[in-house]
């Protein structure tokens, strides 16, 4: 009697088992890949956990599903090379056709903590009355999150967070821009079979290289998974290396820069003015940017356009003086002098204490991004574990700045610089092809890293055929992480919902 059973047992496997192949072939839902069945360090993920919640906003009750889980990359030869980590939220009551956003973070090497407690997410890491208390930081329920009007998927890219490959020597295969761009794409195309929702309106949400991705992600999408995307916000997003890096060398990228310095400097001060702001951005394109681009200025013409500089930005007019007006970083120590105080390339108006003041030079870490801002990694590893049920030994990576190192611009190895790292070209042709894409670029006027006159330039430079309408630039008080002030997250909140309810079809936000 038990032979028989066995008989039977192994006859119905063999009829069953084409059909499970093909529903994987043919991206059906699938259960994840349990830890026992994975190699490497893969074994030390768990399989999938799904949980039920309940978040208040704007005075109404929102249930929604959390899902903490992977998606698996597989080789030609059927055998998985690695495993993307993603956090997505669903909305109880929002259907198959509510707008679904993908979002990430950039570095290269950042994982997506920064957005996910920071901005969108159902929690967010509240830093204290001063904003940068990192010792202390809470998470509190997250009274703007994007989960009121699009469902939401935290993308970790390979050797970020907790993706890996399974062969650690192979992560750096996905160390350049164009298979960056395709494993998102494809953990995107993933994602959006495995749950049935290739009716939803599709979002992308990138901050920093993660803007830069976004643009190339969209391209991906649409090439080679058949996905076309509704839209896409791009956060303080690089789009033009040749206008951001090397600033203090080439006078456009200098002008470019200049009104970032000069909102900083006025914030320090709690005079932020926009009409004062316009007429720094006036003079940065105008006598500056011609000034630079010339011979050097001599006799009262020099004092009076280095003074002017100084004026506007804080630096000493030494300094400016001897830098030709050109003031690359020498706002690090130099902004508000005497202070015993060095500046944040990611926000020029946040100062702290200079670790090596008998230095010229900045020498130190940057107080926001390697300060208050790494609690986003330890508050998501305790997060995912006690509120997502998704408990690993694994090390949750917040930012590797190896992978940074090791980047190639190029978009394979041995090509390229991040000088030739540019997204105007993807949105042009995503514009051109695709008549719904619309796309908001928001950034913060005292930001360094990603100044936001650069993109300005790359969208007034845009055809009004094409970006009529469908491009928006935004800006807020704060630098390249705007979002960590509470009032600056609510305004950039409302903005992204009014941007979202203007895709065709939509409702119109409330």
């Amino acid at each position: 009697m038990r032979i028989r059973t066995l008989f039977l047992l192994a006859a119905l496997a063999a009829m069953l088992a084409p059909a499970l192949s093909h529903a994987q072939e043919s991206g059906q839902p699938r259960a994840n890949i349990q830890s026992g069945a994975r190699e490497g360090v893969l074994k030390l993920l768990p399989a999938d956990s799904v949980t039920e919640h309940e978040l208040t906003i704007g005075g109404r009750k929102l249930a929604y599903t959390a899902t903490a889980g992977t998606l698996e990359l597989f080789g030609q030869d059927g055998a998985q090379t690695g495993a993307i980590f993603y956090t997505a939220y669903v909305a109880g009551d929002g259907g198959a056709n509510r707008p679904l956003t993908f979002a990430f973070n950039g570095g290269p090497g950042a994982a997506s903590a920064f957005l996910h407690l920071g901005l969108v997410g159902p929690e967010v890491l509240d830093f204290g009355p001063d904003g940068r208390d990192g010792a202390n930081a809470k998470l509190v329920d997250n009274k703007q999150s994007w989960l009121d009007f699009t469902d939401l998927v935290l993308i970790d890219p390979i050797g970020t967070g907790w993706s890996r490959t399974v062969k650690a020597d192979d992560a750096s295969n996905y160390y350049n821009v164009n298979a960056d761009a395709e494993s998102i794409a494809k953990a995107i195309a993933l994602y959006v079979a495995h749950n049935n929702r290739s009716n939803s309106p599709k979002y992308l949400l990138g901050e920093s290289y993660g803007g830069f991705r976004a643009a190339k992600v969209a391209s991906a999408l649409q090439e080679s998974q058949g996905i076309i995307v509704a839209g896409a916000v791009m956060l303080s997003p690089l789009l033009e290396g040749q206008l951001m890096f090397n600033a203090d060398q080439f006078a456009l990228g200098a002008a470019l820069e200049l009104p970032s310095l000069a909102a900083a400097e006025l914030d320090r001060h709690k005079a932020f003015d926009e009409e004062t702001q316009k007429e720094a951005e006036t003079f940065a394109l105008g006598d500056y940017l011609t000034t630079l681009a010339g011979p050097p200025p001599t006799g009262a013409e020099a004092a009076a356009f280095y003074g002017r500089i100084a004026k506007l930005t804080g630096i000493p007019e030494d300094i400016v003086t001897r830098n030709r007006g050109f003031l690359g970083n020498s706002f690090v120590k130099h902004s508000d002098a005497g202070s015993g105080e060095v500046m944040s390339a990611y926000d020029a108006s946040f100062a702290a204490p200079d670790p090596y003041p008998e230095s010229d030079y900045d020498r130190g870490d940057d107080a926001i991004l390697d300060g208050f801002t790494r609690a986003y990694g330890g508050a998501f590893a305790d997060y995912a574990r006690n509120q997502l049920g998704f408990r690993t030994e694994m090390t949750y990576t917040l930012l590797e700045g190896d992978i940074s190192r090791r980047w190639e611009w190029g978009g394979g190895r041995g090509g390229g610089s991040r000088l030739q790292a540019s997204a105007t070209d993807d949105i042009r042709q995503l514009l051109a092809s695709n008549p719904a894409f619309h796309l908001l670029i928001a950034h913060g006027y005292s930001d360094l890293v990603t100044p936001y006159s650069v993109s300005r330039y790359v969208v007034d430079h845009l055809p009004p055929s094409l970006a009529g309408g469908r491009v928006g630039l935004k800006l807020y008080r704060g630098g390249h992480m705007f979002y960590t002030k509470a009032d600056q997250r609510a305004a950039f909140t409302a903005d992204a919902k009014a941007f979202y309810a203007t895709r065709p079809g939509a409702q119109p936000a409330d």
